[in-house]
């Protein structure tokens, strides 16, 4: 099959099944696999121009609506989170968009500001994973299957705090943290192309000190609200000046048989989270990080 922006030709199984894998690891840390997706569609197929990040952004659309599904359905969303990640990722996500086009079209320059973002999330998941600061999360498999309370109950927002109830603990977290934190997320989340909400859950991990169970859902959520945003954006950019002779409009071929895949594997991922340990999720990321940035800082 051919994919004319992205200008590859491709088996038409190849990208879900790539989707599918990586999605299913890292949605059960509240993050659609697209960080992880971009490099692939660089660094492996060879699509480098910024039509890959809005391409990214598609996926996220297709992709992310699967896990939402399962965390509402199992009462792990909590919504006012979400609403505050989305009020303070979307105008992030919009200026992220700009600065991508006019000042990261090179692909040597964009995987630089990919690496420094991938290792900076990774060594704060490596920091918290060492120094078990959340050791309440860390319970065994069968524990958590057990668990009568694996919900989310009593949640309350106000001006100036989040708060709720999980597993018999109280969790707060300053409102206007949340939101500026969510300006600054958004904005690099546009740059690269994966949604305001995307790389949100380990900050809310290692900052706040929120359970990685609890925060998955309201970042996919994020992710898919800003995503959307994030297309139709693109497309409308793709006509206008800006654009000039670059790819900016999402490969929709591409993008499509990505998040069919990505579908699938965020809906496994959700459903497969409560038996994983919090510390064995955390780890897996902070390697996939660790892997993909250094990739591109030292061998790029």
């Amino acid at each position: 099959m051919y994919f004319p922006v992205a200008e590859l030709e491709l088996s038409p199984f190849l990208p879900p099944l790539v989707a599918c894998c990586i999605s299913f690891f890292t949605s059960m840390a509240g993050v659609s696999g697209a960080f992880l997706l971009l490099p692939f569609q660089v660094s492996v197929l060879g699509f480098d121009s910024p039509a890959v990040s809005s391409t990214n952004h598609l996926f996220n659309v297709i992709a992310i609506p699967s896990g939402i599904y399962r965390f509402v359905k199992e009462g792990r969303m909590v919504w006012p989170l979400t609403w505050l990640v989305v009020i303070g990722t979307l105008p992030g996500v919009l200026a992220g968009v700009l600065i991508r086009i006019t000042y990261l079209p090179s692909p040597e320059a964009f995987k630089i500001f990919v690496g420094l973002v991938l290792l900076y999330i990774g060594i704060k998941l490596v920091l918290d994973v060492a120094q078990q600061r959340h050791s309440r999360e860390q319970k065994t498999t069968n524990q958590q299957s057990k668990s009568t309370t694996f919900a989310i109950s009593d949640t309350r927002l106000t001006w100036k705090s989040l708060h709720y109830t999980f597993e018999g603990h109280t969790y707060q977290a300053n409102t206007f943290s949340i939101i500026s934190l969510s300006l600054i997320v958004g904005l690099i989340g546009g740059i690269y192309g994966i949604g305001g909400g995307a790389i949100i859950a380990p900050f809310f991990v290692t900052i706040f000190g929120l359970p990685i169970h609890t925060v998955a859902g309201a970042s996919l959520m994020g992710t898919f609200i800003t995503s959307a945003a994030g297309v139709v954006f693109f497309q409308i950019l793709s006509s206008s000046p800006l654009a000039a002779m670059q790819q900016i409009a999402p490969d929709y071929r591409l993008g499509l048989l990505f998040g069919l895949g990505g579908a699938v594997g965020i809906y496994l991922g959700a459903r497969a989270q409560r038996f994983f340990p919090a510390r064995l999720i955390k780890t897996i990321l902070a390697a996939a990080l660790f892997f993909t940035a250094i990739k591109y800082l030292f061998f790029n």
